[in-house]
């Protein structure tokens, strides 16, 4: 559907817009012409419905413009995952769009009531083509991702345990802030970290004795990602 024709409505529906990098940059005139030729799709979603699955394919991008969502990555062999909150405004997964694989790699659901703008593949490819700003804005966003990855190979090795674990939440974290939940044995960590399951116990220990983590059963709790990477 094209964007509603009331003004009040055109006008939040634009400031939404202009929340993502992917429409920075447009004029409320682009904005206008976009809006008469583009068909975008609004979803309202309650708490506790799953809006996407790993390994579907994705057929549209999706805008969250407001509400939180729980997004959940799974190792390769089901061994570990995390579990993490993203808030609006929040772009899910738009490079899932193309590629050789073009499938979501996590699942996510809706921690509250969640509002989204839709775009078919279609729409997006179409956008592309037609809005230089639109086709810019894509290729720095994806070129971007691609870059922070390319460097992670070359960052210097973290030079003790509790360092490598750090390392670890980050390098496995769609976001690098927040509240996340590591979903892990102990043995596993502790493979994972390249060192002894007592000393990865005794580092986790000690983080919770600062306050930076708690942990459970299976699962290690960090309340805030970006307090455990200051200390």
């Amino acid at each position: 559907m094209a964007l509603p024709k009331t003004g009040g409505s055109r006008l939040k529906i634009y400031d939404q817009l202009l929340k993502f990098q992917l429409f920075q940059g447009l004029s409320r005139t682009e904005l206008m012409q976009m809006a008469g030729q583009t068909k975008f799709g609004f979803m309202k979603e309650s708490g506790g419905t799953v809006v996407s699955k790993e390994g579907a394919p994705c057929q549209q991008l999706m805008l969250l413009t407001d509400g939180c969502l729980q997004l959940v990555t799974r190792s390769d062999d089901g061994g570990y995952a995390m579990t993490e909150q993203v808030n609006a405004p929040w772009p899910l997964q738009p490079e899932a769009l193309f590629g050789a694989l073009p499938r979501y790699s996590s699942s996510s659901r809706t921690l509250t009531a969640c509002s989204f703008i839709t775009l078919s593949k279609d729409e997006v490819l179409r956008l592309l083509d037609e809005f230089l700003i639109v086709r810019l804005n894509m290729l720095n966003m994806l070129a971007t991702r691609a870059q922070h990855y390319q460097r992670r190979q070359w960052r210097r090795e973290p030079m003790s345990l509790r360092e490598r674990f750090i390392r670890f939440l980050l390098d496995h974290s769609l976001y690098p802030a927040g509240s996340k939940e590591l979903h892990i044995l102990m043995t596993r960590l502790a493979a994972e970290l390249g060192d002894s399951r007592l000393d990865t116990s005794k580092m986790l220990n000690k983080l919770q004795a600062e306050h930076l983590l708690v942990l459970h059963r299976g699962r290690i709790e960090i309340p805030s990602l970006e307090q455990l990477l200051s200390q």
